[in-house]
């Protein structure tokens, strides 16, 4: 694989970090009973399709009609648990003619480079706001609170990735606990959203050539408007990373990221598995 901008470096030095560092897995598991999914697209399920023998006890009979073997079939939305979004999930091919559309609307999830999904973690606490607001409404990181940030932990770089911690992971249990997490702020309205970055803090990582974006919350859109920041930033080539967990146990810089999506052709992005190497002299 070649590198490319921000990358041409990306591999050295997370081969470097491998070497006595501890490896943090940054991804929410799925389950049927947890809230993986976006709760107006299709749930996450798991089914068994066979098993080492029959089970006739079942809700549902298992078979072991293939043979002495377990398999399961999944369904899942592509912007289930832990995933990234390309920029064709919000904007369209350039031939539409609809709004926002350009050639990034051919940048599918297959097609992205793997290079713009790794690198030195700058992560940005935004605990603060976490909890904060209106029923339904997601409070707004600021220019000002990454600027807070840089005063203490220095400017950001262009090739980092920033990854704002706000503990809503913490959110991330079996339902109906769970319904905190995404159903009841975007539902129901009910409870405060998820920070998340508005335009103004994402044009400022722009400025300083940050192109890829995580955050522990359900989106980078917020509960009560949540195209606007996908709109901005994926038509501008950023990437997204949502829905990822145990940013508190990253330092604010330090650990390199790296998040491998799965491989389907024409996708708008899709799940995979996030961590993060942080060296033993950091953790």
């Amino acid at each position: 694989m070649t590198v490319t901008d921000p990358g041409t470096d990306a591999l050295a030095p997370l081969l470097a970090a491998v070497r006595g560092s501890e490896l943090v897995d940054l991804t929410v598991t799925l389950a049927e009973h947890l809230p993986a999914a976006w709760p107006t697209h299709v749930p996450f399920q798991r089914k068994i399709y066979n098993w080492y023998a029959p089970r006739p006890d079942q809700i549902q009979p298992i078979h072991a009609f293939r043979g002495p073997y377990q398999t399961a079939w999944l369904a899942l939305d592509e912007h289930c648990g832990t995933h990234f979004d390309a920029p064709t999930h919000f904007i369209p091919p350039p031939d539409s003619g609809l709004p926002h559309a350009s050639e990034l609307g051919l940048q599918t999830g297959d097609t992205v480079d793997l290079g713009r999904l790794m690198g030195p973690a700058a992560v940005i606490d935004a605990t603060e706001l976490t909890g904060q607001g209106e029923g339904g409404v997601s409070p707004e990181i600021t220019p000002e609170l990454i600027g807070r940030w840089e005063e203490r932990h220095g400017p950001l770089r262009p090739g980092e990735i920033a990854l704002f911690r706000t503990d809503w992971d913490d959110r991330y249990r079996p339902m109906p606990e769970g319904s905190g997490f995404v159903l009841d702020p975007f539902l129901l309205q009910k409870g405060p959203g998820w920070p998340t970055p508005g335009v103004p803090a994402l044009q400022l990582l722009l400025d300083r050539g940050v192109r890829t974006v995580g955050l522990d919350g359900t989106s980078v859109g917020s509960s009560h408007d949540g195209a606007p920041p996908h709109q901005f930033g994926l038509g501008r080539g950023m990437l997204y990373i949502e829905l990822l967990a145990n940013l508190q146990r990253l330092p604010p810089r330090g650990a390199f990221f790296v998040f491998l999506p799965i491989k389907v052709a024409g996708s708008t992005g899709g799940p995979g598995r996030a961590i993060a190497l942080v060296p033993g002299s950091l953790g």
